[in-house]
């Protein structure tokens, strides 16, 4: 299933730019879905059929969700207060009643990771569009499956629960409880659904549509979004300036900001051009209501995915002596950017981004051997270790 992932600063129209895409899509014999979080209906409002917390049909081949956070929120700490009985007992803990809860901040979010899993993974729709938070909380999200099993591989790692059968000796000897099985079997099970999610964001057919105003802010914007989905390994394959105006107008003041609409689109076209599509809506005059207003704006088709994002290494040891690891980073600065070896990781942070990737293989018997940036690419050196490096090579 192709899936398109909507985001763009903080009141760009990445809604109306998700609306516009499911229904254009749908109208061409797509079966679409389009997801939302959004706490308020500002979905079904541009649609003109409210959303709700089960898929409901907006228009012929057209589906809408916006999953209910609070009940998905009070299953799950419901059910953990269950599997949790003995150590709240002995805690002497009041337990909560399913009336008294309510979503903590990012549950909306949560939810909408679980729907996305639960649409990719079912066989119902040709696309899934989903109506993401602006940028920052956007990329946080997109982060979260990944770091979240990292956390929990290293909390609680698989090969020990596999000693099961020595925790009570172990717990003994330690003088201390050891973790209950059901506490293994909660993470396994945590890391399996976080999986699925992570499979269905980096899948081939998953991209990134960016949606921003040109302008000043606009370009910065596009600028951080850029470098911070390429961090992620996600692909953009368009970015969309909304709500331009035409480029003749009799107020003086409409035809300023028409121009610095037009310089900001020859700076997107010039930076971006070569990376990924840039597509014009025009300024409808209002707020796009309605199917008849958003068919107007000239979406760009979903088309097949570009393909997956690559970090190759490059094979230099007869030459240089070196492995080159080649990591695609658009719009990164050289002056914001920062290495960090950690065993077989890499700690790679650019701006307000911040990644752990693993080595591949052939890189974890190297050292690092410098690094940098050249044309939106960084290139790291690693350097053979004598003391595991295979002989002859």
């Amino acid at each position: 299933m192709r899936t398109i992932l909507i985001t763009g600063p903080g009141g760009s129209g990445r809604t109306t730019v998700a609306a516009a895409t499911a229904l254009a899509a749908s109208r061409q014999g797509t079966r679409t879905l389009v997801l939302t979080a959004d706490r308020t209906d500002t979905l079904g409002t541009i649609l003109g059929t409210p959303t709700g917390a089960t898929p409901t049909e907006a228009a012929p081949g057209l589906t809408t969700w916006r999953p209910d956070a609070t009940d998905a929120f009070r299953t799950d700490l419901l059910a953990f207060q269950d599997r949790a009985t003995t150590a709240l007992d002995l805690l002497g803990a009041a337990r909560l009643d399913g009336e008294e809860l309510t979503p903590l901040p990012g549950a909306e979010e949560l939810a909408l990771l679980r729907a996305l899993r639960d649409a990719a993974t079912a066989d119902t729709y040709d696309l899934l569009v989903v109506d993401l938070p602006p940028t920052p909380q956007a990329l946080a999200l997109l982060a979260l499956p990944e770091q979240l099993r990292r956390y929990l591989r290293r909390l609680l790692p698989a090969e020990r629960q596999a000693a099961r059968a020595l925790r009570p000796v172990l717990g003994r000897l330690a003088g201390v409880p050891m973790p209950s099985e059901w506490l293994y079997e909660t993470a396994a099970r945590w890391d399996v659904e976080l999986a699925a999610v992570q499979l269905a964001v980096e899948d081939a057919a998953t991209t990134v549509r960016l949606v921003a105003e040109p302008g000043p802010a606009g370009t910065d914007a596009v600028r951080t979004a850029a470098t911070g989905l390429a961090l992620r390994g996600l692909r953009t394959d368009a970015l969309v300036a909304n709500r331009v105006l035409p480029d003749a107008s009799p107020d003086t003041w409409l035809a300023a900001l028409a121009v610095q609409q037009r310089k900001a689109l020859d700076e997107w076209r010039d930076e971006w051009g070569r990376t990924f599509d840039v597509c014009e809506l025009p300024h409808l005059g209002r707020d796009p209501r309605g199917a008849e207003d958003l068919a107007a704006l000239p979406v760009p088709a979903p088309g097949d995915a570009p393909g997956p994002v690559e970090w190759p290494v490059a094979d230099r040891l007869a030459d240089d002596g070196v492995l080159v690891w080649h990591i695609p980073l658009p719009g990164a600065i050289r002056e914001e950017l920062d290495l960090v070896r950690r065993g077989d990781e890499l700690v790679v942070t650019a701006g307000q981004f911040r990644r752990i990737v693993p080595l591949p293989s052939a890189l974890r018997r190297c050292t690092v051997d410098g690094a940098s940036l050249r044309d939106g690419e960084l290139a790291v050196r690693f350097a053979p270790d004598p003391d595991l490096w295979p002989r002859g090579r």
